[in-house]
């Protein structure tokens, strides 16, 4: 007697983290300004080559994304942060 071994492909649920809706931390935060002198805070919207990342990747609202960027690219003008880098973090 031969045996069929089915296999049943089990799909798991999409955990929370996929399904949460993004937020704007500055709104959420009460942040009006940005400092472009804060490095380690303008570390988290940059990735490891030095890319800035996008609105749909942070969350953030265009007004303040529009900020974030700008504090970065001074922080990079005056030397504080890198322009381009391997393994940045």
């Amino acid at each position: 007697m031969a045996q069929t071994k089915e296999t049943n492909f089990v799909f798991a649920p999409q955990t929370r983290s996929l399904n949460r809706k993004k937020y704007c931390r500055f709104k959420k935060s009460g942040i009006k300004y940005i400092d472009y002198k804060d490095v380690n805070f303008l570390s988290k919207f940059v990735n490891e080559q030095g890319k800035i990342l996008p609105r749909r990747i942070t969350g953030n609202s265009q007004k303040y994304q529009k900020k974030v960027a700008e504090a970065i690219k001074r922080a990079r003008f005056i030397a504080i942060m890198p322009f381009v880098t391997d393994g940045y973090k």
